[in-house]
């Protein structure tokens, strides 16, 4: 396998990957919606910007700080009522646990994450003219599991990953299950990595905001809908006020929007420095 890393800083090759995408571009997501703030600021990045983007659906996975599948599918949902789009946009619980855990019960029916992982191959196997983009915001694990239930859809998928420092060791959303990134290595699908690079210039820590600046900018934004009830309490009528209250909540700190750099790559590759190399297994997380 060729993997394409993107991040920022220098440039690592001439041809922008996706560049000639139509707009708009299908993607689904696949996201720990409930681990941070920044996977929330991502979904309604796509979601309310329809003329770049089709989401074709929104799969939750769960990592270590998101209160389970059930608290990751709860904030997916919070998200898109803000946005206004949940009643047009599926959305899908995925694994709960890690890929080691559901391959020996992949045949099984209704394996953990079933209805996530069955979503992901049947929207990969309809018919359209470019590939599915599928943006993975979190561990890689419900991805990995319908590569591994339907193998054939490798050549209907382009996989974009919001994980990993390469090449230095470690990241969140890799360390959450390091197996389904070699699983994915070891196919033939068309992965890119958005590298994350903690304390470097060079991946997506770069793209960062202050709290005083969600204020000013946040407050009030977006289509009006009824009353939400946030995740910390309270309750919102736009995602304006509720990235705000995300913000309050970290103390107005200053904090990376890790997973909306994969969108806007994707959405605008020239945002974005590339450089392909020979996939090879992780070792030790690097």
């Amino acid at each position: 396998m060729c993997i394409v890393l993107s991040g920022f800083g220098t440039v690592f090759a001439d041809t922008m990957v996706g560049e000639d995408m139509e707009s708009p571009i299908h993607v689904l997501i696949d996201t720990d919606a409930n681990n941070e703030l920044d996977d929330q600021h991502a979904l309604a990045y796509a979601l309310l910007n329809q003329a770049d983007f089709n989401v074709v659906g929104v799969t939750v996975n769960n990592t270590l700080n998101g209160g389970g599948i059930e608290g990751q599918y709860r904030e997916a949902e919070r998200v898109m009522r803000l946005c206004d789009r949940f009643e047009g946009v599926p959305l899908f619980r995925g694994v709960e646990s890690n890929i080691a855990d559901v391959l020996p019960d992949l045949k099984e029916l209704k394996h953990d994450g079933y209805e996530g992982v069955d979503f992901i191959v049947q929207s990969a196997k309809e018919d359209r003219a470019q590939k599915l983009v599928v943006v993975a915001i979190g561990k890689l694990t419900n991805v990995a599991l319908a590569l591994a239930k339907s193998p054939e859809i490798e050549k209907q998928i382009r996989l974009v990953w919001l994980g990993s420092n390469y090449p230095y060791p470690g990241e969140y959303n890799l360390w959450s299950d390091p197996e389904s990134v070699n699983y994915v290595i070891d196919t033939n699908v068309d992965f890119e990595m958005v590298t994350v690079r903690y304390r470097e210039t060079t991946g997506a820590t770069a793209v960062s905001v202050e709290g005083s600046d969600i204020v000013e900018r946040m407050s009030g934004k977006g289509m009006k809908v009824s009353p939400i009830e946030g995740r910390h309490g309270g309750e919102f009528t736009t995602f304006g006020d509720y990235s705000v209250s995300l913000f309050e909540h970290v103390n107005l700190s200053r904090r990376p929007l890790f997973d909306v750099v994969a969108l806007a790559i994707v959405k605008t590759p020239s945002w974005g420095n590339y450089r392909e190399i020979v996939g090879k297994r992780l070792e030790d997380t690097r």
